[in-house]
């Protein structure tokens, strides 16, 4: 058999709290950044307090409830990991809170005891596109600098709780996204300035190097990662203009990357606050701090752009939050997100070269419209070849000799689109009866996809083609 990936290679899928869970308020959960924007990242903000809005997330796949069923599901597939986000307004309904809500912690508990037992390893991100309302309301978000010692306090509590059930965890998700949705990625309301967006990623920053800190410190035998929008530009002509301006573009997001794996400020981004005027807050300390570095690399990855510097007008690409020159080799998605296979096994050496540290794809994945033909069956063939060709790439990324730890698909059950807070846009292995405007039993059934995974994982990619 040609197994194609080695042994300790881990394999399954990636959800977010905020995206499947629903039972927003439930057992002392508090509102989240997510609770508020009923329309998607993007969308419009509505006080929940003020207007009575249906929010789709409020129930989303009711994971919350149905955790176990869904979890057999992931054991029938031959998942070893699940990557999963714990919401911290189950944990600190207000942020700031003196005493965690044991209410949460239990949840959670009951969640990771679960997954052992279908020997399933969890990958827990601590804040995956939500923090608590209360501290966008009271401290400004992540400008208020309190707020590193309110997510310092929060990732304690649970590195103490899930010390022993908990071995993998990674600190924000798509840290870099604030550049473009700031108030998903930092918790500042209205259009801040850039000065104000990037002194409230310092401090998000910071707060990352003291959650490694700590769990180094608390749970030595755990590995805590860093996790990055994976948006890799591409010059559109070998216009040395072009070029180097894609150089620069990239290091926007690298930039991120760089701090966390490195433990210091780039030069590069030195002479970008200069040259944009932005002074920032970073006290001695915090420099101190920033030199606790992750231990992995973990990204998405969905789509690739590219960048011109001629000022004519080019058909755009955009996915993912990013709004990019669309690559004319390319062909794209139902959502207009451009597939590239071969830029997965590119960014997957770009960060091994750079970083020497280990890599883990945790997101990756189309969102597709799926339809049930007669018999009720979804044979989502083209999912299956888009999966297919990304995990080539990988597999080549592997000889190439790049360090992975493992792969999880983006949404390996259906669920509500960060984006665009829909239901249509789907990802799973597993259909989920529900739509857009929330009807829907919920009821679970497999896709055409499922088996085909399923041998994926059995075979260790012997199936690939």
């Amino acid at each position: 058999m040609n197994e194609k990936f080695p042994e300790h290679f881990l394999f399954g899928g990636a959800i977010a709290a905020n995206q499947v869970e629903g039972a927003y308020l439930t057992d002392g959960k508090g509102l989240s950044t997510s609770d508020i924007q009923p329309y998607g990242v993007l969308g419009e903000v509505v006080d929940r307090a003020e207007a009575d809005i249906t929010n789709i997330k409020d129930i989303a796949i009711d994971f919350y409830h149905r955790y176990p069923q869904d979890i057999a599901l992931f054991a029938e597939m031959g998942f070893t990991c699940l990557r999963l986000s714990i919401a911290w307004t189950r944990i600190f309904p207000n942020g700031d809170d003196e005493v965690p809500n044991e209410e949460g912690l239990a949840y959670y508990d009951a969640l990771f005891d679960e997954l052992a037992r279908h020997n399933i390893q969890p990958l827990v991100t601590l804040s995956h596109y939500e923090m608590p309302y209360a501290l966008v309301k009271n401290y400004g978000g992540w400008a208020g600098r309190e707020v590193i010692g309110f997510f310092e306090k929060y990732a304690r509590t649970v590195f103490a709780r899930y010390q022993h059930k908990v071995k993998l965890w990674l600190t924000f998700n798509e840290i870099n996204v604030s550049l473009h949705a700031p108030l998903t990625g930092v918790g500042l309301s209205g259009t801040p300035t850039q000065n104000e967006v990037y002194q409230a990623i310092h401090h998000q920053l910071v707060a990352s190097s003291k959650a490694v800190r700590a769990c180094h410190d608390m749970i030595p035998d755990a590995k805590i990662g860093n996790m990055l929008l994976g948006a890799m530009l591409y010059p559109l002509t070998c216009d040395p203009q072009d070029v180097m301006q894609t150089h620069i573009q990239n290091h926007e997001w690298l930039f991120f990357g760089d701090v966390q794996a490195r433990g210091y400020y780039p030069g590069y981004m030195a002479r970008f606050f200069v040259d944009n005027g932005i002074t920032l807050n970073i006290t001695d300390d915090d420099l101190s701090s920033l030199k606790e570095t992750v231990d992995f690399i973990s990204f998405s990855y969905y789509m690739t752009g590219c960048v011109s510097t001629d000022e004519e007008e080019k058909e755009k690409a955009s996915g993912n939050m990013l709004n990019m020159i669309a690559n004319p080799y390319l062909q794209s998605s139902q959502w207009g997100w451009q597939i590239d296979p071969i830029g997965l096994r590119y960014i997957l050496n770009v960060l091994y070269d750079r970083y020497q540290k280990p890599l883990f794809i945790v997101e990756n994945g189309l969102g597709a419209r799926d339809t049930l033909d007669d018999n009720g069956d979804i044979n989502d063939d083209y999912r299956i070849n888009y999966l297919n060709d990304h995990l080539v790439q990988v597999a080549e990324a592997i000889k190439d000799g790049v360090d992975m730890m493992g792969y999880t698909s983006w949404g390996p059950i259906d669920l509500v689109s960060a984006s665009t807070a829909q239901m249509s846009k789907r990802y799973g292995f597993i259909y989920v009866d529900r739509d857009d405007n929330g009807n829907g039993t919920l009821e679970r059934r497999k896709k055409k996809s499922f088996n085909w995974y399923k041998e994926v994982i059995s075979t260790r990619g012997a199936n690939l083609k």
